[in-house]
């Protein structure tokens, strides 16, 4: 999910935590289980400082090692421990137990955006990734911020207000995930010998990105209610095994957009003065572009001399990234 959803959700577990008899015996316990719930619910989404470095680096690492199982267990450890300091009378066993469902409910809540978690880390890399939520829902953030008003402007009692909150959005998730099972029927009627099927939610509550691989082709399509239209058809072209291409699959760019990628096709141009490999993500199709790509330019002795990976929404603003521009 987003910052500012993960933000209203650790105050809204925090209004939980008062279900606690022993957070609301001890104002101690109930501020510093407070503080923990909104610390907890952002602390795995640290590594977020890594787009300071590249796009490399934060593509590949993002909600990997600080969502895992050992970060699961060691945030909450962290947590405690730094707010015993500020809160030293806090019940320790109760501070923790609110901080590790904090951090627990982070990475519960990533797994079913499209983007997922490596949840599974260290037993699987694999990106656990259930497409069923936005990465934003503007539903989940306002039911969010209605329950924080009823509770400090109305005056309502939290720990109910909140129950009802849950309650409704377990109801919500239910209905998205069979909104996402009929346009999964809708693709398979449409093209019966897809082997896999990418749905990814937008922010649009009817509307579906699909990336769809058959034997032959990918396809691309949009999903709205149960009916799915077919936007753009690609062949499947392995990609070659040259040096030119096993060169550029070298390059930090290239190998974080393909660690991350599960459907993408490929192009390459050759220039007077360099050769160009491209890389586009066909889960990402807005407004006829593909804005999520990975690119990687090579002299003529096959030395790379210019990439870059990360999203792009014109030719332009691609070209002003590239260190090498063919004709320089």
């Amino acid at each position: 999910m987003d910052t500012g959803t993960h933000i209203v959700m650790g105050f809204a577990l925090g209004g939980l935590a008062t279900l606690d008899p022993v957070v609301t015996a001890d104002p101690a316990t109930k501020y510093a289980v407070m503080t923990a719930a909104v610390i907890g619910s952002l602390a795995p989404d640290i590594d977020t400082i890594l787009k300071l470095r590249n796009n490399a680096v934060y593509i590949r690492n993002h909600r990997g090692a600080t969502h895992s199982i050992p970060a699961v267990i060691l945030w909450p450890l962290l947590i405690t421990g730094a707010l015993f300091f500020i809160f030293p009378d806090a019940n320790v066993l109760h501070l923790w137990l609110w901080s590790q469902i904090a951090v627990f409910l982070h990475v519960f809540v990533d797994i079913f955006n499209a983007y997922g978690t490596q949840a599974l880390r260290p037993f699987s890399s694999r990106w656990v990734a259930l497409g069923v939520i936005n990465t934003f829902d503007s539903f989940i953030f306002t039911m969010h911020i209605i329950g924080l008003l009823l509770w400090w402007l109305a005056g309502f009692d939290p720990s109910f207000t909140f129950i009802i909150v849950y309650a409704i959005l377990f109801i919500y998730y239910v209905l998205r995930f069979q909104m996402q099972a009929a346009i999964r029927h809708s693709v398979r009627r449409l093209i019966p010998d897809a082997e896999e099927i990418i749905i990814a939610p937008t922010i649009r509550f009817n509307q579906w990105r699909i990336a769809v691989k058959s034997p032959e082709y990918f396809y691309v399509a949009r999903g709205y209610r149960r009916s799915v239209t077919i936007l753009d058809k690609y062949k499947r072209v392995p990609v070659p095994e040259s040096v030119l291409f096993e060169t550029a699959k070298r390059d930090k760019n290239l190998d974080a957009f393909l660690h991350f990628s599960p459907v993408y096709r490929w192009e390459m141009a050759e220039y007077n003065d360099c050769y160009e490999v491209k890389f586009i993500d066909l889960r990402y199709r807005s407004k006829e572009y593909y804005p999520f790509v990975a690119v990687v330019q090579l002299d003529l002795d096959y030395n790379i001399i210019g990439s870059y990976t990360g999203w792009i929404f014109s030719e332009e603003k691609l070209r002003k990234k590239l260190t090498f521009l063919p004709g320089d």
